[in-house]
């Protein structure tokens, strides 16, 4: 009988605000690729709106978790996986666009997935190894490049510069972060089979 209790109390937990929102962000995704590809009245600009709105449920879901003590092993993994999918999803469809290079989208989305990686790996030793300030301005700079490419204007010398600086901006701040993410992995994680 306890056993039970202790699986539905262990549901519980998992479904809550906090993932609840994560899911959402998730479930935002497709709804972005569309509006920005397709050819619908004012698509770029809803798709920047829902783009943002995501952008800022990842503030959000983290906010709720932390207040509500709502933190779960569920949450830890599914958070920076929406992100992942989020800025993949953007990078792949400005590609396409020819608005962004296509080594640019694979650098950074190759990055993103080997973080990802070893955050399952932390998870599974009980470990957690936060984003650090680089990694937070790592992700405000993919968020704004995102919106620089995205936003309609008409080309000019002004603009080219603007986007090649964010786009550079975003590129050092994506390696930079993850080398540093993972000298941290390096000190904290131990290797299957070392004992330690």
């Amino acid at each position: 009988m306890s056993v039970d209790t202790d699986k539905r109390s262990s549901s519980r937990s998992a479904v809550n605000a906090a993932n609840a929102i994560t899911v959402a962000r998730i479930l935002l995704i497709p709804v972005f690729v569309v509006l920005l590809v397709s050819d619908i009245p004012y698509g770029q600009y809803l798709a920047i709106a829902v783009f943002a709105v995501a952008a800022f449920t990842d503030k959000l879901d983290g906010y709720v978790a932390r207040s509500r003590g709502q933190i779960t092993t569920l949450g830890q993994f599914l958070d920076p996986l929406a992100d992942k999918l989020l800025i993949s999803a953007a990078l792949i469809a400005l590609v396409g666009l020819d608005k962004l290079p296509a080594w640019v989208a694979m650098v950074i989305i190759a990055r993103e997935f080997a973080v990802t990686a070893l955050r399952v790996v932390g998870i599974d030793q009980g470990v957690s190894i936060p984003a650090g300030a680089l990694g937070k301005a790592k992700t405000t700079s993919q968020i704004v490049c995102i919106i620089i490419l995205m936003w309609p204007h008409a080309r000019s010398t002004w603009s080219t510069w603007v986007e090649v600086i964010a786009v550079a901006v975003m590129v050092a701040l994506t390696l930079i972060s993850g080398v540093q993410y993972f000298v941290k992995a390096r000190d904290n994680l131990h290797r299957p089979g070392s004992g330690k």
